[in-house]
């Protein structure tokens, strides 16, 4: 117990001068284990970085301890508290174990000592401290970081750590002034005691916070996401354009083209690095692969329905699986066909042939000519020879158009229904992979 001569400031400060000279041992009279009580309020949250996987905070730190070398009357001494020097007294040493960077807070030189001995060391720090960053989730991540205190030291026999206030408290005060309004908000602190072994067997007192922030993803949704899906959305309806009068393929390619300037544009908005790949980054590469894939099928369609005139005529299982299976799946069934053997009768054809000429040469074949009238009639003979021949040919020329403009034909209808069949599937595939991400995504923040 301290006595004072008078009950003035002065006074008191002489009457600690033997006790400041105690500053290098620990205050305790029976070498019981000091305790010291940890509080801190988060102002602010800096930076995250993913690439070197750092949290930097902004908090005040509040230790508080006995000391049972200074105790005094308020009465006595005319002061219920006084501030001193930290070079003065004995100061715990007390260390953040993820700190990773020196402190670049204002240093604060004086602490509070109260007559009971109760000493309150209060002062902003500038936490740089490691944190495990997954990014898989990314822009809706939710990251949960360590601040673990102990004494580097002392052990749980020396020094023992407490929660000075109850966390709840802890987590009010630091929302209630948490300067910074950036991307990073957060979301609740929780803590935990515990003991680390050290290598003698003598336990090290731990008090372990958890401190959980939240990424606020409004940048990135405006920014990333909605033009990837306004341009895939685009990419989607452009397969209403017929490929055979409209050149789709250019128009595929500028949007492959815009897409692509598009990410390599807002590629500094992507983490850079991290454990995992982040979701977003699949996603783009998903929106990518399937424009490079609708592309490649307009140019099978286009190929199908303009070079068909030049392959031979459909096989008869891609008939079947095509025209007759997946064009009633896909609501494109088959045309009618005609069939091969039939035979349109013409009757000036049939007239030609009961024609005078016709009877007058059968007449002649009965009984042989004579004269100069046989002759006429032969030479008229050999002129219906030649033109018969020359009938023929033609009929066998317009057979084979005909092959060929149903060959194209077929292989036509096998360009669009392959069309509408993977317009189907790009539907379904964008449908369920977007719903998959969402729902990955919406799993993730609400945790």
């Amino acid at each position: 117990m301290l006595h004072c001569s008078r009950p003035e400031p002065p006074a008191l400060l002489e009457a600690l001068q033997p006790a400041f000279s105690l500053s290098s041992i620990r205050p305790s009279m029976d070498m019981s284990a000091t305790k010291v009580n940890i509080s801190f309020i988060m102002y602010g949250i800096l930076d995250v970085d993913e690439k070197a996987q750092i949290l930097t905070t902004y908090v005040w730190m509040q230790l508080d301890w006995d000391n049972h070398f200074i105790i005094w009357h308020a009465d006595e001494c005319g002061a219920e508290r006084i501030s001193v020097p930290r070079k003065k007294l004995w100061v715990p040493d007390v260390v953040i174990n993820e700190v990773v960077d020196k402190n670049s807070a204002p240093y604060v030189p004086y602490v509070y000592l109260f007559s009971d001995g109760t000493v309150s060391d209060a002062h902003p720090f500038r936490v740089v401290s490691s944190c495990n960053l997954n990014i898989y989730t990314f822009p809706f991540d939710i990251q949960i970081c360590y601040l673990t205190f102990n004494s580097y030291l002392h052990r749980k026999s020396d020094l023992e750590l407490n929660l000075q206030v109850p966390v709840e408290e802890i987590v009010n005060r630091s929302k209630n002034v948490m300067a910074t309004n950036g991307e990073w908000q957060l979301v609740n602190i929780t803590a935990a005691k515990a003991e680390l072994n050290a290598s003698d067997g003598q336990p090290y007192d731990e008090l372990r916070f958890f401190v959980t922030v939240k990424r606020r993803p409004t940048l990135y949704v405006v920014n990333l996401l909605l033009p990837s899906c306004f341009l895939i959305t685009v990419d989607l309806f452009s397969f209403l354009l017929p490929p055979q009068n409209v050149d789709r393929s250019s128009f595929k390619m500028t949007l492959i083209l815009g897409y692509t300037v598009f990410l390599l544009i807002m590629n500094d908005l992507l983490p850079v690095t991290g454990n995992t790949i982040p979701l977003i980054n699949v996603f783009f590469c998903l929106c990518l692969a399937l424009m490079v894939a609708s592309l490649l099928e307009t140019l099978l369609v286009t190929n199908l329905l303009c070079g068909s005139a030049c392959v031979s005529p459909v096989p008869w299982l891609v008939r079947v699986i095509f025209l007759q299976i997946l064009g009633c799946l896909v609501c494109h069934p088959p045309k009618p066909r005609d069939r091969k053997d039939t035979v349109i009768q013409n009757s000036a054809v049939h007239e030609m042939r009961e024609s005078p000429l016709a009877v007058e040469k059968r007449e002649a074949d009965k009984n042989p000519p004579e004269g100069r009238g046989s002759l006429l009639e032969h030479k008229a003979l050999e002129e219906l020879k030649w033109l018969g021949k020359d009938l023929q040919t033609i009929r066998h020329h317009m057979d084979q158009q005909l092959t060929v403009s149903q060959s194209s034909e077929d292989w036509m209808q096998v360009g669009f229904i392959i069309d509408r069949l993977l317009f189907g599937l790009y539907i379904l595939f964008i449908t369920v992979s977007f719903i998959t991400i969402v729902c990955l995504w919406v799993q993730s923040y609400n945790m």
